[in-house]
């Protein structure tokens, strides 16, 4: 159910109808209490969401109402009953979409950098949705009228691959899918310095700032949401790194705070990155190149593939990073 770096925060305000997912407890969540897994595992809402949820009796394990500390056990079946959210409509606009693949089910979009994926408070035109809904009437409802179709979601200024859903039945299975891991989100960027270690994984909790609400700080286990990025150094060169990244979790700016966590923020990133920076880009050198998923009707496994825009090779030719490492 990820979102690739998603705000959760605008998911809770009026509700139109339900949505009901289900999990089954793995091995390595046995003894978490029920609210830090839904936590874990319900990446589009919040944690103060996931209480009102769990006090009205919205989630229920093995068909019984617990509390929130209760410890899940193995093979756990957990349901919730999600609210959907009722917003303004959105106004469909002839926006051009770089369109990698579509059918009845599924339209994989490589987003540009600088365009927002679904309206935000003030922000109501020029995004992703408001193109697609030019581009189709086909859209899931899942994620109510705010985000029609949008099973997960890249920052404004990060680039890259997105599915979206054409109806309720690819929404749910995708979801599903990126819950179970099975669904592979790959990512390229530049990052300051030379790394010690050239692969590794990153895990932490995350969670918003209490000040700075726009910004994700690393916390204290227990304290945020479980996040976990994989890496690989691709080239070096001049105290620059190209570096794939793989999302095991979605949470928001989850590649930026984790590359700057480990003293390697990306390149561009106007918030976690340098603030001394000269470069003159418009945003992070972060781009979802990759992204693998089994299609929701007809049980295909399917690879797709953005090139990384040309503003982000101009970067690599000029700090001369060639890729030393086969993809």
């Amino acid at each position: 159910m990820g979102n690739c770096e998603y705000f959760e925060d605008d998911v809770e305000d009026s509700v139109k109808s339900s949505n009901k997912i289900s999990f089954e407890v793995e091995e390595n969540c046995v003894g978490q209490r029920l609210d830090v897994y839904l936590a874990e595992h319900i990446e589009r809402v919040s944690r103060s969401l996931i209480k009102n949820l769990i006090d009205t009796n919205k989630i229920n394990v093995n068909g019984k109402v617990v509390k929130a500390g209760y410890k899940v056990c193995l093979g756990d079946n957990i349901i919730a009953e999600l609210p959907e959210v009722e917003v303004a409509d959105i106004l469909p606009e002839n926006i051009p979409l770089n369109i990698v693949y579509e059918d009845d089910d599924i339209v994989v979009v490589n987003k540009p950098q600088g365009m927002v994926v679904h309206p935000a408070g003030k922000l109501k035109t020029g995004t992703l949705v408001n193109a697609l809904m030019f581009h189709t009437k086909n859209l899931s409802g899942i994620n109510g009228k705010i985000r029609p179709g949008i099973v997960h979601r890249i920052d404004k200024d990060t680039s890259g691959l997105l599915v979206v859903a054409k109806n309720d039945f690819a929404h749910t299975n995708l979801q599903q899918q990126i819950q179970n891991k099975t669904c592979h989100r790959l990512y390229k960027a530049v990052c300051y310095g030379v790394f010690q270690n050239k692969k590794g994984i990153i895990v932490t909790d995350l969670a918003r700032g209490k000040e700075h609400h726009e910004m994700i700080y690393v916390v204290p286990k227990g304290q945020g949401r479980y996040a976990e990025t994989h890496y690989e150094v691709v080239a070096e060169n001049r105290g620059f790194s190209l570096v794939k990244f793989e999302l095991k979790t979605g949470r928001t700016h989850q590649i930026r705070v984790h590359a700057k966590h480990i003293g390697h923020p990306v390149v561009g990133d106007k918030l976690y990155g340098r603030k001394d920076e000269k470069f003159g880009l418009a945003g992070q050198l972060l781009h979802a190149e990759r992204l693998v998923l089994t299609h929701p009707r007809t049980n295909e496994r399917m690879e797709f593939f953005a090139p990384l825009p040309d503003y982000f090779e101009d970067f690599l030719r000029e700090k001369g990073l060639t890729q030393r490492v086969k993809d």
